[in-house]
């Protein structure tokens, strides 16, 4: 029964990594209005290279623990907007520091506490608890790109749209150590809309985010 237990959840694995924070997302979801903010202007830049040495803050930056089996890249490119830039950076560190919460298993991280707050911060922290119960992990690589802040408004709160690809992601048990390799599929693409707020110390934080898996805008060749 344990073992039906641990291979079911396995298999949803990778979907409830991505389930709604915002209660009102499917798989034919489209986010909704979470990427519009009221009063802002509409417009972004599309963005796709990694939080590299450019985009950085130097010592300011995080460092992310990762298991030896995981690999996060983010494809981001400069905007030329200092704004978007910085929100664009804070939220592929948010990305990778989700990864690492579920490659350790826990979900109050310092990552995880700086780059997500509100709604957000508390879905993750479940989550990462509950898979850990049923036993799984995650492995594989994760790789984000297609990054564009769709809103900005008072330069405090900013809508953002971004891909993760987890073709080449996969769950783990963790007591046996074994990969539960699936078939990569359009809906190995996810398109993430999201809202973020700039809190005092000056980092873009996650608050509310949404999703829809196997967007045409995300897929890849397999």
């Amino acid at each position: 029964m344990a073992t039906t237990r641990r291979r079911a959840a396995a298999a949803g694995l990778l979907a409830s990594l991505v389930f709604s924070v915002t209660g009102c997302s499917s798989d034919s979801g489209n986010g909704g209005d979470n990427d519009k903010i009221e009063g802002a202007g509409g417009g972004g830049t599309s963005a796709s290279a990694s939080p590299s040495a450019s985009a950085s803050r130097g010592k300011d930056a995080p460092v992310f623990d990762l298991p030896s089996d995981i690999t996060v890249t983010s494809d981001l490119k400069p905007t030329g907007d200092a704004v978007k830039d910085a929100v664009l950076r804070d939220v592929a560190y948010s990305a990778q520091a989700n990864i690492e919460a579920f490659g350790e298993g826990k979900g109050q991280t310092v990552n995880m506490a700086r780059y997500f707050a509100g709604e957000a911060l508390t879905y993750w922290v479940g989550r990462v608890a509950e898979l850990k119960k049923d036993g799984l992990t995650v492995s594989g690589r994760y790789r984000y790109y297609g990054f564009e802040v769709t809103d900005i408004a008072n330069g405090r709160t900013a809508a953002v749209r971004y891909c993760e690809d987890q073709s080449k992601a996969f769950s783990k048990e963790i007591k046996s150590q074994k990969v539960l390799r699936t078939k990569a599929s359009d809906k190995s693409y996810l398109l993430y809309t999201l809202q973020a707020q700039k809190d005092a110390a000056g980092d873009w934080q996650v608050t509310r985010q949404n999703w829809k898996r196997g967007d045409a805008s995300c897929v890849q060749g397999q």
